[in-house]
């Protein structure tokens, strides 16, 4: 476990990591909070899914060229852009529920440009923490990463939650403590240093970088296997989502507000997974754990449908966190050290796109939901998943490695080791 935290010994990168932690501690709060607010405006499962709907169509319409201009200018700038965008959603939402005037349509032009945002922030705030490591402690450093999500996905739902259920606090206040934490978020960027893009008087046009991008990817047997198989475990782990508070309310008799609960429950075995797989993000045990682990997400996903009661249905929903953690994990950090460095972004941005398929794939899985129920539904998704991991991770085994692209860089990296501490 010593070496799982190797990367914090650059101090830059432990206050970014901090930085993280805090702007993915808000926005799994409102995952939380918008779920609870649009579930009560109508007691649908589906229009939860509406929510995440507009989050999903911006991601996916705008995650390409998130990654090319990840690949072009300043990422720090990028995340600056971004963050500023979330907190102004954030702190109009509040206002309208502090005023009684919210609406479903509110809630999802919200998210439309919440996800918008993201679509930028995440392949820049990738790439830059690669950018900032030599290939050493490149994946240690991105599966670190992958802690600081797990780590505020135990106490951001229950938090938000709370909020929500405390009279004296609500959805309103829950929404203006996200603007406090992304405040937080911006002043740490200030420590932070930025990667320039380095002058490049032959570089294509936005939509040519990316079409390189998706080249390079579909040109690499490896890299392509692992980005399906992500999209795919993604897309039918996460939308789950949509059906939980469903599950709660209408299978279970327990009160919506203790999604907040499932969600800790699934955070904590997520947590415990990136954990231990940190140190091991550079081995060749890592294919071999991470196709385990996606196994292992899947039977958790059906047995959360199957299980008879609130109390039990924690045990399941630890088992799909533990699962689909270690897979998560294993899989960005695998991507992003096998990738070559001029293409750190536009890889990340196509992980990224399977945040986006999720929040979209969320509004038809609702809707199933609503038509045959949410044990039915869970089962389904939790098999399928199964099925996914077993067969597509054996052409991933067998696909041969990445090879490294010999091309100038997109932009010049900041490399740091442990003893190039300054």
């Amino acid at each position: 476990m010593g070496s799982s935290f190797s990367a914090f010994s650059y101090r830059p990168f432990a206050i970014l990591w901090i930085g993280s932690l805090t702007s993915i501690t808000a926005f799994f709060m409102s995952t939380v909070v918008q779920a609870i607010v649009a579930f009560d405006l109508t007691g649908q499962n589906s229009a939860v899914g509406l929510v995440l709907l507009g989050n999903g169509i911006s991601s996916a319409v705008l995650g390409p060229f998130g990654g090319a201009v990840a690949d072009r200018i300043s990422k720090k700038l990028v995340n600056v852009i971004g963050q500023t965008v979330t907190m102004v959603v954030f702190l109009v939402i509040g206002v309208l529920l502090a005023a009684d005037r919210i609406e479903l349509w509110h809630l999802v032009v919200g998210s439309f440009f919440t996800g918008a945002s993201f679509a930028f922030i995440g392949p820049a705030r990738q790439a830059w923490v690669a950018e900032l490591f030599d290939p050493d402690l490149r994946g240690n450093a991105i599966a670190l990463n992958q802690v600081a999500l797990n780590a505020a996905r135990i106490w951001a739902p229950a938090i938000g939650g709370f909020m929500v259920s405390w009279a004296v606090v609500g959805a309103e206040g829950a929404y203006f403590v996200m603007v406090a934490l992304y405040v937080i978020a911006q002043v740490t960027l200030i420590w932070v240093p930025a990667a320039q893009p380095s002058p490049n008087p032959n570089r294509p046009s936005v939509f040519g970088d990316i079409a390189a991008g998706v080249r390079y990817v579909a040109g690499e047997p490896r890299l392509r296997w692992m980005l399906t198989l992500f999209f795919l475990l993604i897309l039918l782990g996460l939308s789950s989502t949509t059906v939980l508070p469903g599950l709660l309310e209408n299978e279970l008799d327990r009160d919506v507000e203790e999604f907040g609960i499932l969600q800790t429950a699934n955070a904590i075995g997520g947590l415990i997974a990136s954990l231990a797989v940190a140190s091991i993000a550079g081995s060749p045990r890592a294919l071999t754990i991470y196709g385990v682990g996606g196994i292992l997400g899947g039977v958790g996903l059906a047995l959360t449908g199957l299980a008879p009661s609130f109390l039990i249905v924690l045990l399941p929903m630890f088992l799909f966190g533990l699962g689909l953690g270690a897979f998560q994990t294993l899989n960005s950090a695998i991507i992003i050290t096998e990738s070559d460095p001029a293409y750190f972004g536009r890889v990340s941005s196509l992980t990224f796109l399977a945040f986006a398929g999720f929040l979209i794939v969320s509004y038809p899985v609702g809707l199933l939901a609503d038509a045959i129920g949410e044990r039915p539904t869970l089962v389904i998704l939790g098999l399928l998943s199964i099925a996914a991991v077993i067969v597509v991770a054996p052409l991933i085994a067998r696909a041969p490695a990445v090879r490294r692209v010999e091309e100038s860089m997109t932009s010049a990296p900041v490399q740091h080791t442990p003893a190039a501490e300054d």
